[in-house]
């Protein structure tokens, strides 16, 4: 299997390797505020300079990654009125910019939507948006499909 040294991978935190979020963790500090050097920082989180220097610009956390870019995401929701403009509203009000909606007939009182969404303006992470759908009352899945 050959890798592309620009190819890019949606991990679950949980399979990590601790030095990747030690990095992260390092990152958040300096960025917070809550350090004012690297050295003051990767101490606190127990982790040599070197480390963080080879890491740290192969990874950040997901809406880092994802600001300024197309998200395309899946939802599979209850045929209720109203639902999918409440969806919609929660985008606008993170800033988000709908670019497309597909949305296919209901069967068995389940509808399966595709929305298509810009990042650049948005305020807060995408995780944070997708996590307010998922406990939207009638919203039974939320998936990511692609990211341009």
């Amino acid at each position: 299997m050959s890798t592309d040294k620009n190819q890019y991978y949606i991990v679950e935190g949980s399979a990590l390797p601790e030095v990747f979020l030690k990095t992260l963790q390092v990152q958040g500090l300096l960025s917070k505020g809550e350090a004012n050097t690297i050295q003051e920082a990767v101490d606190r989180v127990g982790m040599s300079r070197s480390a963080y220097y080879k890491y740290k610009d192969v990874i950040r956390p997901f809406h880092e990654a994802t600001k300024g870019r197309i998200i395309t995401i899946s939802l599979l929701l209850e045929h209720t009125p109203g639902i999918l403009s409440v969806i919609l509203n929660e985008i606008a009000r993170a800033k988000g910019s709908v670019l497309t909606i597909n949305q296919n007939i209901p069967l068995h009182g389940m509808a399966n939507v595709t929305i298509s969404f810009e990042t650049k303006e948005m305020e807060g992470p995408v995780e944070e948006l997708l996590e307010q759908m998922t406990s939207t009352k009638g919203v039974k899945e939320v998936n990511i499909v692609a990211k341009e």
